[in-house]
Parts: C-alpha cells; sequence; structure tokens
C-alpha cells in the first residue's frame, strides 16, 4: 500500500517547525489541551485581514477610503484587549493603516483571489492554504500571478523574510498549478509601516521549499507511528524551548513552556508597531 499523502496547511506545517510539542498539543492530542486566552494581536489581525477582504467584495465605485471605518467596525474582534481604551486606540491605529495601505490601491483592480484557497498535491503532501490576496500583473511573456500576505505585525520584514517564508513558497507553487500561469513572485505587505518584502523565486527555489515541507511531513508522521508503538509522546514530539514559549497558547499544559513567564494577552498591541516581533 502507497503511504497515505500527508494533509496540511501552513499553519500546520509551521507549528511543527516552532516546536514539535505545540504540534502534537494542536493536532494530534485528544481531547486537546485547552487553550490559553485569545490573543490582542490575533484578534488586531484577524479584524484588518477581514476588512481587506470585504473592501475586495465591494464594487469598484464603493471602494473609498470613506467606507473603511464602516468595514473595520463590522469585522472587529474585541477579544483580548486589556480595556477598552487600549481596544479603541487598536481601532485608530488599524482604521489608520488601511487608510495609508487602500491610498495606494488601485480601485478599479481586481485580484484573481481574495482570501483564496489554493491546493496540490506531491508524492507526500495534500496541501491546502487560503492566501490574503492572489494578483496578476505584467510578465516578460505575459501575465504573471503574485502572492500578497498582509502583515500587522512585527516590524523589519525585508527581502530575506519573503525568500525564507514557506508559507508563501507553498502558495506560490500551488496557484501556479492551480491557475496554469507562471507564479514566482511573493510579497508581503507591512501595513503598520506602508512597506513591501519581496521575492522572486525560481522554479529550483520553490522546488527547494516543497522538499523541506515534505521533509517536515516525513517527520511529523514517523513521531506520530513512534506514539503508536508505543513511544512516550514527550520523546516523541519534543519541546522548543525560546521566547516564543511566553507566547503559547499551551504553555499552561507544557512543562517545559511553564518554566517560561507567560506574556500578557494584550501585551502585543502596547508596542508602537502594534504587535510583538515574531508574532505575525
Amino acid at each position: 500500500m502507497p503511504e497515505r499523502l500527508f494533509v496540511c496547511t501552513p499553519s500546520k506545517l509551521g507549528a511543527y517547525a516552532d516546536c514539535p510539542r505545540r504540534y502534537r498539543y494542536s493536532y494530534v492530542d485528544r481531547p486537546a489541551p485547552p487553550k490559553g486566552p485569545p490573543w490582542a494581536h490575533n484578534s488586531l489581525g484577524a479584524s484588518v485581514h477581514t476588512a481587506l477582504k470585504n473592501w475586495y467584495a465591494l464594487a469598484p465605485e464603493r471602494r473609498r477610503p470613506e467606507v473603511l471605518a464602516t468595514l473595520l467596525k463590522g469585522t472587529w474582534v474585541r477579544e483580548g484587549y486589556r480595556d477598552d481604551a487600549q481596544e479603541r486606540d487598536a481601532y485608530r491605529r488599524a482604521l489608520a493603516w488601511l487608510e495609508a495601505y487602500v491610498a495606494g490601491l488601485e480601485p478599479d483592480a481586481e485580484p484573481v483571489g481574495v482570501e483564496r484557497v489554493v491546493a496540490v498535491k506531491t508524492a507526500v503532501l495534500a496541501f491546502n492554504g487560503r492566501a490574503d490576496r492572489i494578483d496578476s500583473r505584467p510578465g516578460p511573456e505575459g501575465p504573471e500571478l503574485v502572492i500578497v500576505d498582509y502583515k500587522t505585525g512585527r516590524t523589519g520584514l525585508d527581502a530575506d523574510d519573503a525568500r525564507g517564508s514557506q508559507a508563501l513558497a507553498l502558495y506560490a507553487y500551488a496557484a501556479e498549478r492551480v491557475f496554469r500561469r507562471p507564479c514566482r513572485r511573493v510579497e508581503l505587505h507591512h501595513l503598520p509601516t506602508g512597506t513591501v518584502a519581496a521575492h522572486d523565486h525560481t522554479p529550483e527555489s520553490l522546488a527547494r521549499q516543497v522538499s523541506r515541507a515534505e521533509d517536515t511531513a516525513r517527520d511529523i508522521l514517523a513521531a506520530e507511528r513512534a506514539i503508536a508503538d508505543g513511544a512516550d509522546p514527550d520523546d516523541a514530539f519534543p519541546a522548543t524551548p525560546g521566547p516564543r514559549c511566553g507566547w503559547c497558547d499551551y504553555r499552561r499544559t507544557c512543562p517545559t513552556g511553564a518554566q517560561t513567564p507567560g506574556k500578557d494577552p494584550w501585551a502585543a498591541v502596547d508596542r508602537p508597531t502594534g504587535a510583538a516581533a515574531d508574532l505575525d
């Protein structure tokens, strides 16, 4: 019998790469351990992402800056903030980000996809993911696709972040096969600073990212088989201690993570950029 394909998303692969123990708590243990309280920076990011999705759902003639306040209010997620004052401040910042961002967009431009699911199968993976936006832009040999990913978190994003992002590479790899058009360029649009970090992949660099994802899938499947054969789950899925432990949903469950002081749910949005480093 052939090996079963590993069904995955960027979040699933990223969870294991960050910490195999967190992956186990999220995807293997049933029932899953209880999570901690919701994070304000996740609420902020989700609110902005959904507002932009709804912006593109409007008819082009209605895509005006004055509708953004209504869109953001309609998508606003209130969980995780310290108090009403912090939440109001976060809302004002988010609205300013959106107003500055859409000022640089062409209202009539229609993306190929917004919050579009793309999927692809390899010899190991059955991958699917939801890209924030897929644009079509002129290329040397005709229209080409571009993967756009919105960021509301850490500052200092550069071309190396775009180049090294496995999620963006997998989106590009899948989009090229779904739409049968070249898709090599990936972009990180950082709304708090209005900057764009971009990278142009080659077929070889995309193939390397797919190979990395397949290696991760093999490691996960091997760990799951080890548990089925009687191995200690903590040994099969070891913790990767570090600064991220303070932000982990499962810190209180994990013996290793519990040794790291936890962060307040609202701590990230107190920072000038609106979120903590490496969280988005």
